[in-house]
């Protein structure tokens, strides 16, 4: 057992500095499964060490995706190490061979979470959802149901599910991509708005979405030119500025 911040520190390098110099890498597989079921950044961590030792060298691991999908909470847009955990989900979902009902429950929770996340995560999170479907066509079911429920309560989906196979996501509906599409924010809702076409096959870059933060969003919509909006308008007149305002008669403004 590691004190938490240890453990965080060790993570952090131990998939480029220490598994690529060790003559066998499979002696960290207890170490990285304890760690990746730990919860919180620990897991978000233990990923790219468990990564490697999956692609590379046949680790087995039954209830990865499982535990992967339990990661995902609302707190998942806003943490540190939130670029990398999305890098790697993105490569353990390209898999061609992965169940429909796998990656529309990921989808569905994305989606879910999707509703309180922040602009900048928004911005990232939609093109990932895009490349899913592209690479899933059997998850094409849920824009088939634009409608969605009359109400949250008759969403089929069941978010507390831990089980990805019990979640009923390819029942349900991406009402809450709907949603986004009135997003306060321009960029989001334009983001929100392509799933309502035909998407193309070529997939959306998303590596310099990744890392994008408030700062630069901000940034972004400050250098920006601004565009002159010719305005029609009445002239004020009287206290109030109506036409057959009583208080016109009385009273004028100079």
């Amino acid at each position: 057992q590691l004190p938490p911040g240890l453990y965080k520190k060790v993570l952090v390098i131990l998939h480029d500095s220490v598994l690529p110099y060790m003559n066998e890498p499979t002696l960290m597989m207890d170490f990285l499964t304890v760690a990746y079921g730990i919860g919180g950044a620990i897991s978000l961590l233990a990923l790219n060490g468990l990564f490697i030792l999956i692609h590379q060298h046949n680790l087995e691991y039954p209830d990865f995706y499982k535990k992967l999908y339990s990661l995902l909470d609302p707190s998942i847009y806003h943490v540190k190490y939130r670029a990398r955990f999305f890098h790697l989900t993105d490569l353990f979902l390209s898999s061609s061979h992965l169940p429909a009902y796998l990656v529309a429950a990921f989808i569905k929770r994305l989606a879910r979470l999707a509703l309180t996340a922040p602009p900048e995560a928004l911005l990232m999170i939609l093109p990932f959802i895009c490349n899913l479907f592209r690479r899933h066509p059997a998850c094409k079911v849920l824009l088939h149901r634009p409608a969605g429920p009359a109400d949250m309560s008759e969403d089929p989906y069941i978010m507390e599910e831990k089980e990805p196979s019990e979640s009923r996501a390819l029942q349900s509906s991406l009402w809450e991509i709907q949603s986004l599409q009135n997003h306060y924010h321009p960029d989001v809702a334009k983001a929100a708005a392509v799933l309502n076409q035909s998407l193309s096959e070529m997939e959306d870059d998303i590596s310099g979405l990744l890392e994008l933060s408030a700062a630069e969003l901000f940034d972004r919509e400050v250098k920006k030119k601004a565009v002159d909006v010719p305005l029609e308008f009445e002239p004020v007149r009287g206290l109030f500025g109506k036409k057959n305002d009583i208080f016109a008669e009385h009273f004028s403004l100079d």
